[in-house]
């Protein structure tokens, strides 16, 4: 293999995600393990943390802001709208800042940087795996059962990555030349929560804003899984192609904006 620094517009090479598939596997089993290394609760805070925001919500937004779903209790409704919202939001959180923390490895031995953000977005699949069981815990708890549909899941959970991904390579590119990045990271994601439809449901919006929210690529994903685990009625497909074509242009601009950083990583980490 010969290694040579790269000039003009930077190719993808995603085969070599493929070639060092090793790596990425040994990178999330790494983040998984320093997680939960040396917590009080352990795996329990992916139980604890939808949990204690779907109180909040519960209590704040339908028992004081009044706000209802049709057909679906709102416990229900707002906690299916929350695991997957984690998957995407905790991969954004650590992936923004994964570059800098393996600078390390950047700064000493080749291998395409894109594994990095990678793997700190895939190493939220276990919350997510703990996040579903709970959800069909309560479903039976409200005498609610699944859906057929809910064999999209893994097809959607594959959306929201794509999502997290794509945020997650512009900011963490970003982050190694900009450091007060990891402070506006927080503050984006608490922005972005309001702005998409967890805790309330989009048919209660209409007009402009309605299409405003469907550029966010986070509004078809959360409807398309709560139809695919409570039954509910699927976003138009209107908002599902808008927020698909935000989500690959995003995706594929960070690609190709992460490949043409890289090549400064050692040099300012």
């Amino acid at each position: 293999m010969v290694i040579a620094p790269t000039r003009g517009w930077p190719a993808l090479r995603l085969d070599e995600i493929s070639a060092y598939r090793e790596l990425l596997y040994f990178l999330v089993w790494r983040d998984v393990k320093v997680r939960y290394k040396q917590t009080a609760l352990g795996v329990a805070w992916a139980v604890l943390q939808p949990l204690l925001t779907v109180f909040v919500f519960t209590v704040f937004f339908n028992r004081v802001g009044g706000i209802t779903v049709k057909g679906v209790p709102y416990v229900l409704f707002s906690l299916s709208g929350m695991i997957p919202w984690l998957f995407f939001a905790n991969g954004v959180t650590i992936a923004s800042a994964s570059v800098v923390t393996n600078v390390n490895l950047v700064t000493k031995v080749y291998f395409p940087r894109l594994v990095i953000p990678i793997a700190s977005v895939l190493s939220n699949l276990p919350d997510v795996a703990i996040g579903l069981g709970l959800l069909l815990v309560v479903m039976a708890a409200y005498g609610t059962a699944p859906a057929v549909a809910i064999l999209a899941v893994p097809l959607i959970l594959v959306l929201v990555f794509a999502s997290a991904l794509a945020v997650s390579l512009w900011l963490s590119a970003l982050s190694v030349e900009f450091r007060d990045v990891r402070y506006v990271v927080p503050l984006l994601v608490q922005l972005w929560l309001l702005a998409s439809p967890v805790a309330y449901s989009i048919s209660k919006i209409g007009g402009t804003w309605k299409t405003v929210l469907a550029l966010n690529p986070m509004t078809g994903s959360l409807g398309l899984f709560r139809w695919a685990m409570l039954g509910l009625n699927a976003p138009p497909a209107s908002t599902i192609a808008v927020s698909c074509a935000v989500t690959i242009v995003t995706l594929v601009g960070g690609a190709y904006y992460f490949r043409a950083m890289e090549r400064k990583f050692a040099d300012i980490a």
